[in-house]
């Protein structure tokens, strides 16, 4: 089977070349693999960076946005080009560490599950370690609720529904359209997963989150309320 590994990429001069290297380097049993690197109109030296990997390895695939459309945009970028029996995202940070990819992969293999994804949040807060924070607390909570009503709406449990490891085959996507452009596409593609029938079986896993000073771009409160509307929307229509 081929898995095309999807890296949406937004003014990351700093972490995207080693997180591809990373990724390169991770043997995934019984998978060939397919990167594919998209540039969302970057304005630092990521896209002169995406093209000397590319110039590098014929085989990454290398796309590019003229200007900043969104992570949901630059992923279904991804997705049209990718030619893999299965989809993964990889953040272009080093938040998502690629070593657990072949955990996700697992239980594809085993028959398990079809849709896997790699949970963060199947754990109390860390008060002494990353929740210390204020603002990774209310992240931390923020996506427990979220995840909470994921399970309500769906009738499916969830505990990391905002996670960005999120393992799909391709043709679940058959005869659905992706309407995101942002970080919307996280309950966008979870709820309609869900609505077509496909369980999320969760693996867990570990981060390492970097704060916002680092280039950190999720906001807890904006893009949670978009998260809340864009659940209960696709619940009840496409």
């Amino acid at each position: 089977m081929k898995l095309s590994i999807i890296i949406p990429a937004f003014n990351e001069e700093n972490t995207v070349k080693e997180i591809v290297e990373k990724v390169k380097k991770q043997k995934i049993p019984e998978f060939d693999k397919e990167i594919i690197l998209v540039d969302d109109g970057s304005s630092d030296k990521t896209p002169q960076i995406l093209d000397e990997i590319g110039k590098q390895n014929p085989n990454i695939k290398v796309l590019r946005h003229p200007k900043n459309m969104g992570k949901g945009a630059a992923v279904k970028t991804g997705i049209e080009k990718s030619e893999g029996d299965y989809i993964l995202i990889q953040d272009a940070d080093l938040e998502y560490d690629p070593k657990y990819i072949p955990l996700l992969t697992e239980p594809i293999l085993k028959g398990e599950a079809k849709v896997v994804y790699g949970t963060r949040l199947n754990r109390f807060p860390h008060l002494g370690g990353e929740e210390k924070n204020p603002l990774f607390l209310m992240h931390f909570f923020g996506n427990r609720m979220l995840s909470l009503l994921t399970s309500l709406l769906y009738f499916s449990w969830v505990t990391d529904m905002e996670t960005c490891y999120k393992l799909f085959p391709k043709i679940a996507l058959s005869g659905i359209r992706l309407r995101s452009r942002s970080f919307d596409f996280e309950p966008e593609i979870t709820s309609k997963l869900l609505k077509k029938g496909y369980r999320i079986k969760e693996v867990n896993i570990t981060t390492k989150p970097r704060g916002y000073e680092e280039g950190k771009k999720l906001n807890t409160i904006r893009d949670g309320t978009i998260a809340f509307w864009t659940l209960f929307k696709y619940r009840f229509v496409d």
